[in-house]
């Protein structure tokens, strides 16, 4: 493991342990009956450091972590129980990355993006019909790789660097347009007035741009070929969040979950977004040049 990497890992618990989970109410001794003997910070900054070294299986993770990093974390369940505890306590991952993107100066910056992308859960018509996400996970196409999938689509809506601020999963066969009004209407306090949020040509429509219209917010688009131009192609802006989905997809191994419940989907992709909330969140504290690279924790 690399000293970046452990140098995150420490200024990352400490962050979580003195700040974080007091302040969402938050305890070691949150839970009845017998005290866990890894804390939630500790299960925090190792989903974390899984997910930043690129290692998808919870198993091969398990065994990594107990032969490299037993001095940083000496109290280590096996995989099962590693799995379990994610998953009850997804809830506390998804609030941990909000709150590590409050503490980023591009928190209070105009500028959002939104977007989403494929998280497929099955590859072969037997796995569909046999999997527990039956009923909830659907078809859908992939326009920018031209293919079809089974599973969720990924909905972002994320600062220009990539830190999420609001994100869900839902049915591919949902408009993008609904979805975003469903989580940013849930989540509007964290919408602020005067902000550009910037989407594809696929959010196109007067009732959408009025929804965010009245968020105190205005949104940016691709001119279509059958409108008045007005904001242009917006090419180069369009790759930053393309680029982010690339940063979750080939560093943070997205696409290999291997989530096998509504549950284990959930948990897996928010352990990805908190270890890219939180690389992101210490390039910002270091200064570092480029806040959304993972190079120097991924080794």
């Amino acid at each position: 493991m690399s000293k970046e990497l452990n140098t995150l890992l420490i200024t990352l618990y400490v962050y979580l342990d003195d700040c974080v989970l007091p302040g969402l109410g938050w305890s070691r001794d949150h839970v009845r009956g017998r005290k866990p003997i890894l804390s939630d910070a500790e299960l925090l900054c190792l989903a974390a450091a899984q997910h930043l070294l690129g290692i998808a299986s919870e198993r091969r993770w398990i065994r990594y972590a107990r032969t490299h990093l037993a001095g940083m974390f000496p109290y280590l369940s096996g995989q099962s129980g590693y799995g379990k505890r994610l998953r009850r306590q997804a809830g506390l991952v998804a609030a941990a990355i909000t709150a590590l993107a409050r503490d980023v100066p591009s928190w209070g910056g105009d500028l959002r993006l939104i977007d989403s992308t494929p998280v497929p859960c099955a590859a072969s018509r037997q796995a569909v019909e046999r999997s527990a996400l039956a009923g909830q996970a659907g078809y859908g196409y992939c326009r920018s790789h031209h293919r079809w999938f089974w599973g969720f689509r990924l909905y972002l809506f994320c600062t220009p660097e990539g830190m999420p601020v609001v994100w869900g999963l839902a049915r591919p066969g949902l408009g993008e347009r609904e979805v975003f009004e469903a989580l940013l209407a849930r989540d509007h306090d964290l919408v602020r007035a005067g902000q550009v949020i910037v989407g594809d040509k696929g959010f196109a429509g007067k009732d959408f741009e009025a929804f965010i219209a009245g968020l105190g917010a205005v949104l940016v688009r691709p001119d279509r070929r059958d409108e008045t131009p007005r904001f242009g192609s917006l090419g180069s802006i369009r790759q930053w969040i393309e680029s982010v989905f690339d940063t979750l997809k080939g560093q943070l191994t997205l696409e290999s979950h291997g989530g096998r419940s509504p549950a284990g989907v959930y948990a897996r992709v928010a352990a990805r977004l908190f270890a890219l909330a939180a690389a992101i969140w210490h390039n910002w504290l270091i200064n570092a040049p480029r806040k959304r690279s993972l190079t120097a924790y991924d080794h």
